[in-house]
């Protein structure tokens, strides 16, 4: 009962804050081919102060990895396609974190024992706990669609939205381009 109720009003907050939005959404600047949304440099959105509990305790704050490229996948254990994407996540990770890549999960809707046995010897970056989905507004991401991956710049802006499962052929070229920008 408390996982509906969750995702209920979950799904009002995003009702209310798609409905809310009469100006131009961040996406509306950037080109949108198959569910990836990419954006230039110049049309970026920066990311509003982000920080909540780690999924295996703790706290994080996204300030923490100013100047690196970070990578969040939203995700949760009773999805099916989290579930397929998670090894091509971590795959990503592996591949990208010598390039100053870090990679965050924020685990929505999941109960917190289910997501850690999860997490378990499939993914060694963090995990955000966000029962109610919360986090995803922070992210200034309206679109909740599960699973969704940000890609974050190194000024803190976001780069790239998948909103669908990804692939590591898919999401590793998207990161490595991202990573090789710079700090400029």
């Amino acid at each position: 009962m408390r996982r509906l109720a969750a995702v209920l009003a979950t799904a009002a907050v995003t009702a209310g804050v798609l409905a809310g939005c009469s100006g131009e959404n961040w996406t509306d600047k950037c080109a949108t081919t198959d569910g990836v949304v990419e954006c230039a440099p110049g049309q970026r959105t920066a990311v509003k102060p982000v920080s909540g509990e780690l999924l295996d305790g703790g706290s994080y704050d996204l300030s923490q990895d100013k100047g690196k490229v970070v990578v969040v996948n939203f995700w949760g254990s009773w999805c099916a396609p989290c579930r397929a994407e998670a090894d091509d996540l971590e795959s990503t990770f592996q591949a990208t974190k010598d390039k100053n890549v870090t990679f965050l999960g924020v685990n929505s809707r999941d109960d917190k024992d289910a997501a850690r046995e999860f997490e378990r010897g499939r993914v060694t970056y963090p995990s955000l706990y966000d029962f109610e989905g919360k986090l995803g507004l922070q992210f200034d991401v309206t679109n909740t669609a599960m699973p969704s991956t940000l890609i974050i710049d190194r000024q803190g802006r976001i780069a790239v939205a998948i909103r669908k499962a990804t692939t590591a052929t898919q999401l590793r070229p998207l990161v490595e381009r991202v990573a090789a920008e710079g700090n400029g």
